[in-house]
């Protein structure tokens, strides 16, 4: 229902004069052949000179006076005064209801644009079919006057819709201006792909795009990534009589850097210098940024010549976008030689600096940038400035380094943000110094900041891996009272504690709750608990759980197969194994050193030796390259079943390939030659392998001395 507002005093008493003043009529001047013969006369006329008057400076007192007649104009210029919806509605119906009256288009186009705006959009569909009663011809105006208003409204459907109907149902024939104004419309509305349906649409009609039509489209595509798309709706333009815009050129060259197509991008530059159309600086920036993304740093640094050779300064931008390439690629010092060109350096390229310096580890160079270039030229270190070098230091492992300025940024009146106080705590947690973290969080609390959800994550996941799990579950529950969402990777850290702690209800309770919150689940969760299952022997809850996994749409990772593998060759399931191996392969995983070696010793604990030295052949054929975990596995599994003269081949063969033996190796044969009873074949292997560099651990000695006491107790 529509909702009529307080009137301003004079435009209410005027209405009231309207309807109370009996002698008045309301008649029609702009179509004789809509309203009867009504005609106007000289005393009309003078009439009209009198409405005039009283509406400007619209005088109460003399309009209360008067009994003139009002027509359609008339109307629509009482429409256009600040009277409130209700009212203008009310008004029309009443001037429609008098005898002898017509409404024109002119009247009904005035209140449809005052009803759009205020969005009541269920009045303005009544009105177009009183329109279409009354027989008054539609025009395209009226249609696109009300097509902006649902754009505004945020209404892209109900746009496009009006325009399907425009010639179907009120027999008015859309132009390319119609067309326009939705494909804007579902642009701005994020409705690309409705968008190119609609272009294709006008074409099949046959009503030629415009330049501006092909623009629009073409942004619409790239919105959605196609791309190739938009680029061949270049080549059709010249079909319909169109000429590349310079927007149009730069729409394409951004989506073509953006999607790191440069080529492309760099052959549309060009074409855009010989239609003659002036790039700007936005657009050399599009394709500098996209250099220096592919890493071609050089050709980027000769498209800023070109920009200069051509009249084209560059912007603080351009040369942040090649300083941040040249820092990407460890060109630092590149970088500096570059910043000290530029005519006034701001406070983000010296940022974009420092950065580079800490990425690469260089802290002194880092801290110079700071401490000398930046306060000569009168710049500032802002919190950014601080927050990366607190980071680098961090990352070094200086953590009291790293406190330590943030209480010099506090003395210089640069306040530590949350990001500063979360490095600080991530650093201290990394270092397992969760008391420092914990000093940090009290201070950070103090000032008024609130830890957000990586802070938190910080502190649960450095808790669960201390073993102190009850801290976290302490710190989840302080982050639900605190109004900070849990994302997946806080569920992630607990989960991963609980299990640790053998807590296995509790983590799956956990991984419930967070899936009714609405977290997703992602491979790190499903892989941690189906492990936990795999280690205590649960095989049937780790494949529930697998199951789950893939009826939710997340994809197994070699950790998920290579646990699911060692799991079913820990309860004898070799072949069961074999087969998700092989479903691994075909998957597009290719095997690695891991999976092999797991399925091998799975073989040789299940006494099939020979079948594991077939796997290791067909492994080499795979192109895995053995490591000396495969290679003990055998030598172990020979030994077991007594063919120590096979282990010895497999030994002097890891040799001749480079590898050196390990401990593992050396005890392992040394413990078979004991158990056979060939102790000068272990002591003789010892010595050579000590002359090779292997030093004997206490195993190495318990397995000899315990089998030579052995030994000579039975020859007592």
């Amino acid at each position: 229902m529509l909702r009529r507002s307080k009137l301003p005093t004079h435009v209410g008493k005027c209405l009231q004069f309207f309807f109370k003043v009996p002698c008045f009529t309301f008649c029609s001047v702009g179509d004789v052949k809509d309203c009867g013969d009504v005609l106007m006369n000289e005393d009309e006329l003078e009439s009209e000179n009198e409405w005039e008057k009283l509406l400007k400076p619209f005088d109460l007192e003399e309009l209360r006076k008067s009994s003139i007649r009002i027509s359609p104009v008339q109307l629509c210029k009482l429409l256009q005064l600040p009277l409130d919806i209700a009212t203008s509605v009310e008004i029309f119906e009443r001037a429609g209801m008098q005898k002898g009256y017509c409404h024109t288009f002119d009247v009904y186009y005035v209140l449809i644009d005052k009803l759009g705006v205020a969005g009541e959009f269920k009045v303005i569909d009544r009105l177009l079919e009183q329109m279409k009663g009354e027989g008054i011809v539609f025009r395209e105006s009226l249609f696109l006057l009300i097509m902006k208003s649902y754009g505004r409204a945020g209404f892209p459907g109900q746009a496009t819709r009006l325009l399907l109907d425009m010639k179907v149902v009120y027999h008015c024939e859309p132009s390319f201006r119609s067309y326009n104004v939705v494909l804007d419309i579902l642009v701005t509305g994020n409705c690309p792909k409705v968008a190119s349906n609609v272009f294709y649409d006008m074409l099949s009609k046959g009503i030629s795009p415009t330049v501006y039509t092909f623009g629009v489209v073409m942004k619409a595509l790239c919105m959605v990534n196609e791309v190739d798309s938009a680029c061949s709706l270049l080549r059709d333009m010249t079909k319909h009589g169109c000429v590349p815009s310079s927007v149009i050129y730069q729409t394409l060259i951004h989506a073509l850097s953006k999607s790191n197509n440069v080529n492309e991008a760099l052959r549309l530059l060009e074409e855009m210098f010989l239609m003659g159309c002036a790039p700007d600086v936005q657009t050399f920036n599009d394709v500098i940024h996209g250099l220096c993304k592919v890493g071609r740093i050089q050709e980027a640094a000769k498209l800023v010549d070109r920009m200069l050779l051509r009249d084209f300064a560059p912007d603080d931008v351009t040369y942040g976008v090649l300083m941040q390439g040249l820092c990407r690629m460890g060109r630092v010092d590149e970088a500096r030689a570059l910043l000290n060109k530029v005519p006034s350096p701001n406070i983000v390229l010296f940022n974009t600096l420092i950065n580079g310096y800490v990425m690469r580890g260089r802290l002194d160079e880092a801290e110079a940038v700071l401490y000398q270039d930046m306060l000569k030229v009168g710049c500032q270190p802002d919190v950014f400035t601080f927050n990366i070098l607190i980071h680098g230091l961090c990352k070094k492992g200086y953590l009291h380094s790293a406190r330590a300025l943030v209480n010099e940024m506090a003395a210089k009146g640069c306040e530590p943000n949350v990001i500063t106080y979360t490095t600080l705590i991530d650093g201290f947690c990394k270092e397992g110094q969760l008391e420092e973290a914990s000093s940090v969080l009290n201070e950070m609390l103090a000032k008024g900041l609130c830890l957000n959800a990586v802070g938190y994550n910080c502190l649960i996941s450095a808790s669960c891996k201390d073993g102190n799990v009850e801290k976290a579950l302490t710190l989840f529950s302080e982050m639900w009272s605190r109004g900070c969402k849990p994302d997946i990777f806080t569920c992630n850290s607990l989960i991963f504690g609980l299990c640790k702690e053998n807590r296995m209800e509790e983590a799956l309770g956990l991984y419930r709750d967070m899936l009714l919150e609405g977290v997703i689940a992602n491979t790190v969760t499903y892989n941690t608990l189906i492990h936990a299952f795999l280690s205590r022997g649960s095989i049937q809850e780790a494949l529930k759980l697998l199951n789950e996994m893939l009826f939710r749409g997340c994809p197994l990772d070699k950790i998920t197969y290579n646990g699911l593998i060692k799991g079913l060759c820990r309860a004898g399931a070799i072949e069961k194994a074999m087969a998700l191996f092989e479903e691994m392969m075909k998957k597009g995983l290719p095997a690695d050193n891991i999976s092999c070696n797991i399925l091998i010793n799975g073989f040789c604990r299940s006494g099939k030796v020979n079948e594991a030295l077939e796997f290791l052949r067909d492994m080499i054929h795979r192109g895995v390259t053995p490591d000396i975990v495969t290679y003990n596995t055998l030598i172990n599994g020979l030994c077991k079943m007594g063919r120590t003269w096979e282990a010895l081949n497999l030994f002097e063969k890891l040799q001749v390939e480079g590898m050196f033996p390990d401990a593992i190796t050396y005890n392992t044969l040394i413990s078979s030659y004991c158990k056979e009873g060939m102790a000068d074949d272990a002591l003789l292997l010892l010595y050579r392998g000590v002359e090779k560099g292997f030093i004997p651990t206490d195993v190495t000695w318990y397995i000899l001395v315990n089998n030579l006491f052995k030994g000579s107790m039975n020859y007592i």
